[in-house]
């Protein structure tokens, strides 16, 4: 409907339906526009070194696991070899001295406390009959003293090879026994460390994703923790549009969206993750009725499904339609 006042002459045209209609057009969609944006993963080796092997290009997809780069680590695997022979060493020290003494040492104690209790029988055997004849008096006292004492020599002699064969087969002390184990497993963690060089200087992509771009060549020298590659997995693609002051208040984090973009015969999926608690753009003047409507909250919106983003690219543009 058109009405028509006349001030003054002048004419002044009310396009009063037109407006009302194109309001409420306007509240009814709930459209914000925006773009996608993209969260790169930059994989960087903590240490530095020749880039020896770039296995991927710019523009491909590549799937979890599959090696990215691979530095020089020449060093690293001489440091992890010769952390692998202290290893064996440190380990072959203390197997021998949980061991004892050899097979042959430990025969060589047994035959000689076979010995020492051959003597010792013997000696008292002669010390049974010395007594007889030291009680008739026909052997003197030093004699029989001569015997005694032989047979108690003897006897001690038994129980010390005794001693000797039981701690021979125990091995060494228990403090010495205690530091070769120390020994090991500073040699454990010394290997572990050298593994870790070596496997730090080849990378793999943590998730499938699109190799977004190459920063290094082959041949170049890499400092340790730079970017030799950027991937852009499909669960990184997000859109990103900006919401009035005055549609803020129906929004929240959680709430399902509808994104058209240019080429999709069908909207996707998404749902709100993040609503800004600023305005992404502020007045160089006191808010009032007037510059209100030029305040806007940046929000972010990601797929319900990430593989339906397989195909987007960032800085696409996009419309959000809010799901009633």
């Amino acid at each position: 409907m058109i009405t028509f006042f006349w001030v003054k002459g002048a004419v002044i045209a009310f396009f009063v339906g037109i407006i009302i209609t194109a309001g409420c057009a306007r509240r009814d969609s709930a459209g914000y526009q925006g773009y996608l944006e993209g969260e790169f993963v930059y994989i960087a080796a903590p240490l530095a070194g020749q880039l020896e092997r770039l296995a991927v290009t710019r523009g491909t997809r590549v799937a979890a696991g599959a090696q990215l780069f691979t530095l020089e680590h020449s060093a690293e695997l001489s440091t992890l070899r010769e952390a692998a022979e202290r290893m064996r060493q440190s380990q072959a020290r203390l197997a021998d001295l949980r061991k004892g003494l050899r097979p042959t040492e430990l025969a060589a104690l047994d035959a000689r406390l076979a010995q020492a209790r051959a003597a010792a029988e013997l000696s008292a055997r002669e010390l049974e009959r010395a007594t007889q004849l030291h009680r008739t008096t026909v052997l003197s006292d030093d004699d029989f003293d001569r015997v005694r004492l032989n047979h108690e020599a003897t006897t001690k002699q038994v129980a010390e090879i005794t001693a000797q064969l039981e701690t021979a087969q125990l091995g060494s002390r228990a403090d010495v026994i205690a530091a070769a184990e120390a020994d090991a497993a500073a040699a454990q963690a010394a290997l572990d460390r050298a593994g870790w060089s070596v496997a730090q200087k080849s990378r793999s992509a943590p998730a499938a994703a699109l190799v977004y771009d190459t920063l290094y060549r082959e041949g170049e020298f890499v400092a340790a923790g730079q970017p030799v590659v950027s991937l852009l997995p499909p669960e990184n693609i997000k859109v990103r549009f900006f919401v009035p002051e005055a549609g803020l208040a129906a929004l929240q984090a959680g709430a399902a969206v509808k994104v058209a973009i240019t080429g999709r015969p069908t909207p996707l999926s998404a749902r709100i993750s993040y609503l800004s608690p600023k305005p992404e753009y502020t007045p160089p003047v006191l808010y009032n009725r007037e510059n209100r409507s030029k305040l806007v909250f940046m929000a972010e919106a990601v797929f319900t499904d990430p593989a339906a983003a397989r195909d987007l690219h960032p800085g696409q543009p996009a419309d959000v339609t809010v799901v009633p």
